[in-house]
């Protein structure tokens, strides 16, 4: 069976994104089960190799070099030179070349030159900077694949979750709540773990306030106008799921050992526990994309850009789940 072809976005270039793609380029245990294409600037990573010491032995490769038996390579946009960057400084410029390096990766993906996208981290204020503006790469893919049913997760052996609303101030989210929204993120975070696991996974939906709303005691009512309707659809769709829980005592090792999948209100509902429990090791997933997408469960680490210093885990781990999505057998 042909290795999956993983296009890997090389992110900001003034962040680790570079140095964390020239690791996986070193990786034995990736390149046996995958062929990661990177999505960049050849000089960047060249010059990110010179700095931290890490050897770059591929090559620029055309997309239609990218075969079943092709090695792993780069598809060198040409966007950015070295002089023009101050690793650990995300600039307009570095916003722009993410954006670019995103959008070729997902046109080859949906041209089928490649199996699956991952991402590396993007720098938000570089890309607004740039004129961007979708506010991160989940609505970049969204977009540009033309998708309006989708939602944000985090997949790791420890806890997975799926995110009804992202990227918004919590005043914002009662507003974002819906029976028809929330039982889409169900739908879809049921669809891909059946998928995964081979089986019907258990889900458990968080209330949106404290205790779970207390039987209406605190916030407006959310519980029983909204998530407990959602919750039942849901159910009568087939669906093993449990909910609202009181967020609070959601996500105990008891409780997660019989959970595959939460499902999250806002985000820092699931990204606190996420990166509390699997820093290194959660992978972000788009769901309801017509390509496969993951992508690292960090931000760009400016602070520590182009020392040789960043952990390439979570790219790793985002690598090996796009390729198991993609049909490769464990």
């Amino acid at each position: 069976m042909p290795k999956p072809k993983i296009a890997v976005t090389m992110g900001d270039p003034a962040g680790v994104g570079p140095e964390i793609c020239l690791d996986l380029l070193n990786a034995p245990e990736i390149l046996d089960r995958c062929q990661p294409v990177i999505f960049g600037d050849l000089t960047i990573l060249q010059a990110c190799a010179h700095q931290t010491g890490k050897p770059l032995n591929c090559s620029a490769i055309q997309l239609e070099e990218i075969t079943d038996s092709s090695p792993s390579g780069i598809i060198d946009l040409s966007i950015l030179k070295p002089n023009e960057l101050n690793p650990g400084i995300a600039e307009a410029h570095t916003g722009r070349a993410t954006y670019e390096y995103v959008v070729s990766a997902i046109d080859a993906c949906l041209a089928g030159r490649v199996d699956a996208v991952v991402t590396c981290p993007a720098n938000k204020e570089a890309m607004q900077a740039a004129g961007i503006t979708q506010p991160g790469h989940t609505e970049i893919f969204a977009e540009r694949t033309g998708t309006t049913d989708f939602c944000m997760a985090f997949f790791s052996e420890t806890i997975s979750c799926s995110l009804v609303t992202v990227h918004v101030g919590y005043h914002q989210v009662p507003g974002l709540l819906s029976v028809e929204r929330i039982n889409q993120v169900i739908s879809l975070t049921r669809e891909t773990h059946r998928s995964l696991l081979g089986r019907e996974p258990k889900l458990a939906v968080c209330g949106l306030n404290p205790h779970a709303g207390e039987n209406g005691l605190f916030g407006q009512g959310e519980e029983e106008a909204i998530i407990i309707p959602a919750i039942e659809r849901a159910r009568a769709q087939g669906a093993d799921i449990v909910g609202p829980l009181p967020p609070d005592t959601a996500f105990t090792p008891s409780r997660r050992q019989i959970v595959d999948a939460y499902i999250c209100m806002y985000h820092d509902q699931a990204l606190i526990p996420v990166k509390a429990l699997a820093f290194d090791q959660a992978v972000n997933v788009t769901l309801g994309l017509p390509i496969i997408r993951t992508s690292v469960d960090h931000g760009t680490a400016l602070d520590i850009a182009w020392q040789g210093k960043a952990d390439p885990n979570s790219l790793k781990a985002a690598v090996r789940l796009a390729a198991r999505m993609s049909g490769e057998k464990e």
